[in-house]
């Protein structure tokens, strides 16, 4: 999907089937770099350290679930606005 669609931003659980969220950034970061900083992280489940440590090296926001519209239009907002500069 993202190689036929340009996305605002995208919302990657840590805990997908077939390829994980960190693997897909770390796909994205490869092929499509600009991409990659529209990332926000999610995950309803207990992250290990290394997950953790991830996400902190990454940069990219992070909202745990589970979590309200207002949250999530916050931290989509938040991260429309650091894109735009």
């Amino acid at each position: 999907m993202v190689k036929e669609t340009e996305y605002d931003v995208l919302l990657l659980d840590i805990r997908m089937p077939v390829m994980d969220g960190m693997e897909l950034y770390q796909w994205l970061e490869k092929e499509y770099g600009q991409m990659a900083q529209k990332v926000i992280f999610t995950t309803g489940s207990v992250m290990s350290g290394g997950a953790t440590g991830f996400i902190e090296e990454t940069g990219r926001p992070f909202l745990p679930k589970p979590f309200t519209p207002r949250e999530l239009t916050a931290i989509i907002k938040e991260t429309l606005k650091e894109i735009a500069e």
